[in-house]
């Protein structure tokens, strides 16, 4: 028996750029999640981004806002510390727009971004012992200050201070607000807080009655807890966030490494999505939260990057094993 497979109809566009397709990601129904949870819960594809993360849109909207201002110009090195997405994201545009750049990384970094960074033809700089106060991120920011002072004609990026940052995601709770108005809980990792924020500040803008719930790795001190050493770079920070304003969000949830491990897995196994280490971290928090989420309601997850980048760490048996037991 013959059978006709009847795909959607989409309407195809012509971008100027690689830099125009960030952002206006899909937001995809979690059928089956959903359907165990009882509620609706939606996935905004951040991986959807050309650089495969959230950090595509904090990027572009940093460099671009620099380049309008005259602080950037082709002769200007840029310099940031990344624990993996950041950095694509800002390999990718400073790659369109010719400008240097030089990331700081800590032996956390996998392989796999790294090879990214070669072929973009990013300079990278690790630092291997950790500040006693402040961890891996407080030794990448001192060296950052090093390079800064160092280099020729370089500034420092700044994705933990500057309110470039934040305005990026203004623009993603748009996107969800205009695909599902009535939407009540967003769920979103936490690292620099500048996705958290901006979202926040949308639904304030808008007068919204969202709630807004941050995921944190257990061990990060983002929300005052004491540190502890983590295995999965993405969520959670090692400094306070310079962002962070603890009114507008309604919730907070610590997520362990092993179960950001078992919430990627979920969302394989159940949507096949295969997903980066924060997006299991907030399919976990979701399911925490359940008995406090009613029925009828509504609930989007933000999904932030790739899971190929995973591939040797949370999607590898042996790895999980030996660093999380």
């Amino acid at each position: 028996m013959n059978s006709t497979l009847t795909l959607p109809i989409t309407n195809h566009s012509v971008y100027e750029s690689i830099l125009t397709t960030i952002g206006h990601t899909p937001l995809v129904k979690l059928k089956k999640i959903s359907a165990e949870l009882g509620f609706q819960i939606y996935g905004k594809l951040e991986m959807s981004n050309p650089g495969g993360s959230i950090k595509d849109r904090t990027s572009l909207n940093i460099i671009e806002e620099e380049i309008s201002k005259g602080n950037i110009t082709k002769n200007t090195t840029l310099v940031e510390s990344s624990s993996g997405n950041m950095a694509i994201g800002l390999a990718q545009v400073c790659s369109y727009h010719n400008i240097p750049l030089v990331i700081v990384v800590d032996p956390k970094a996998n392989k796999h971004t790294l090879k990214i960074l070669d072929a973009y033809g990013v300079k990278v700089d690790i630092v291997n012992k950790a500040s006693q106060n402040g961890g891996y991120l407080g030794a990448r920011l001192q060296r950052v200050q090093e390079l800064v002072a160092q280099l020729p004609n370089a500034i420092w990026t700044n994705q933990y201070g500057n309110k470039a940052n934040p305005k990026a995601h203004w623009q993603t709770m748009k996107e969800i607000y205009e695909d599902l108005p009535d939407v009540d809980y967003v769920f979103s990792a936490t690292s620099t807080c500048g996705t958290l924020m901006g979202c926040a500040d949308f639904i304030n803008s808008e007068h919204l009655n969202t709630k807004l719930i941050a995921v944190d790795a257990k061990g990060s001190v983002i929300f005052g807890d004491q540190p502890e050493e983590r295995h999965i770079p993405g969520h959670g920070a090692g400094l306070p966030s310079q962002f962070l304003d603890k009114n507008a969000i309604h919730d907070v949830v610590h997520i362990t490494d092993k179960e950001c491990v078992t919430g990627c897995h979920k969302l394989l196994k159940l949507e096949s999505i295969l997903a980066g280490g924060s997006s299991g971290a907030v399919t976990t928090a979701i399911e925490k939260l359940k008995h406090k989420i009613p029925k009828h309601n509504t609930c989007v997850l933000i999904l932030c990057d790739r899971g190929e980048r995973y591939i040797d760490t949370i999607y590898n048996k042996d790895w999980v094993a030996q660093k999380l037991g």
